[in-house]
């Protein structure tokens, strides 16, 4: 590690550029926006209206792990997120916290089939929530922040709509969508039930990510690495289930697990999420510990700030605390995400050598 002359806290984490690429949109409502938008939108069953016990609620809800109970707290946040005013709040909200917490490009994804419940078509939450995000970035920059908001478009892979978000994530490409996602429950809803919609992405040039590795094993990330042809993983880190290490601390790579690390394969890891899933039975126990170790390509997400409670930042903060980490290893993760970000060489590579490297470099 290098030596460094700033001490490593929450505030000084803060400070230094952030890339997150696992962000998703309805988990990271703000409590009091949920109380507010449940009223304007009439929406009566949340388990409290008090903004401060219901943030409580969950994240104690979340605590489950369970990925299935986990989940169940989405009803809530997609309840209230039903019309075009609440996603334009939402999103606008959304960039506005993560540049407020030094974020400087974000991939946030949602699933736009999750939001018709009272009629609006998905090109209409779409468009949307491109409007609000380009509010959140115009308001961060007047508070002195710049972030670029890149959206990914969810299919949940528990229903037979994915075709028809691919050709959405598409349509929307040169407007703000830059990739395509499966997410919902792995058990029993392998990604090969969508190998149509891989397929209509793979012909248009389309970028895709898959969620693989969460709560099912190294058959997700197989099925989704060679026949979906997944660019990332979203989480991946049951690949740890292909890596033996032995006991005088030797590793050795199964033929997957080396598959991912030489092709270079970008894991979305998302440490407190997996904790409150069952991923991982704590921060200090996490395989990203090793994976890192053994130079994965790791990236460090939220997954949901609300369920988290959660930023980046305090993602980092942890992290630092369990493995010792310093400023030369959080750089090292940010660029790992920007490398893998779904935007043009071009723009990540500016973004690399003019913002995140410099923003790195007066601390080190």
């Amino acid at each position: 590690m290098s030596p460094v002359n700033t001490p490593l806290t929450l505030d000084s984490i803060r400070s230094v550029p952030k890339v997150l690429l696992h962000d998703h949109l309805d988990g990271g409502l703000r409590p009091g926006t949920v109380v507010e938008l449940a009223e304007a939108t009439g929406y009566r069953a949340l388990p409290t209206t008090d903004v401060e016990e219901l943030g409580q609620w969950f994240r104690d809800a979340a605590d489950s792990g369970s990925l299935e109970s986990y989940l169940e707290t989405f009803a809530h946040t997609c309840g209230v997120m039903q019309t075009e005013e609440a996603l334009v709040r939402v999103a606008a909200e959304c960039a506005e916290d993560l540049a407020a917490d030094g974020v400087v490009y974000a991939e946030v994804r949602y699933a736009p089939e999750l939001f018709n419940e009272q009629g609006l078509s998905l090109d209409a939450v779409v468009e949307a929530v491109q409007a609000g995000f380009a509010e959140g970035e115009r308001r961060a920059r007047e508070q002195g922040k710049n972030i670029r908001m890149g959206t990914l478009l969810c299919a949940m892979r528990q229903h037979a709509r994915a075709q028809e978000i691919a050709e959405v994530a598409v349509r929307y490409r040169d407007h703000g969508v830059v990739g395509f996602d499966i997410a919902g429950p792995e058990a029993g809803f392998p990604p090969t039930r969508n190998l149509d919609a891989f397929e209509f992405l793979r012909t248009n040039n389309a970028h895709f990510t898959i969620h693989a590795g969460e709560a099912f094993g190294l058959a997700s990330i197989w099925e989704a690495i060679q026949h979906c042809g997944a660019e990332r993983l979203g989480h991946g880190v049951r690949i740890v289930d292909d890596i033996k290490t032995g006991p005088e601390g030797g590793v050795e790579l199964g033929r997957l697990a080396g598959y991912v690390r030489d092709r270079r394969i970008p894991l979305e890891i998302c440490p407190s999420s997996n904790v409150q899933t069952g991923a991982a039975a704590s921060i200090a126990d996490h395989p990203i510990g090793l994976l890192a170790r053994l130079r994965f390509r790791v990236t460090v997400n939220t997954d949901n700030r609300l369920m988290s409670g959660c930023t980046v930042s305090s993602e980092f903060a942890a992290l630092a605390e369990a493995f010792g980490y310093g400023w030369a290893d959080l750089r090292w993760f940010t660029i790992n995400a920007m490398k893998s970000a779904f935007i043009d060489f071009d723009q990540r590579l500016d973004l690399i050598d003019n913002v995140i490297k410099p923003g790195y470099e007066r601390l080190v």
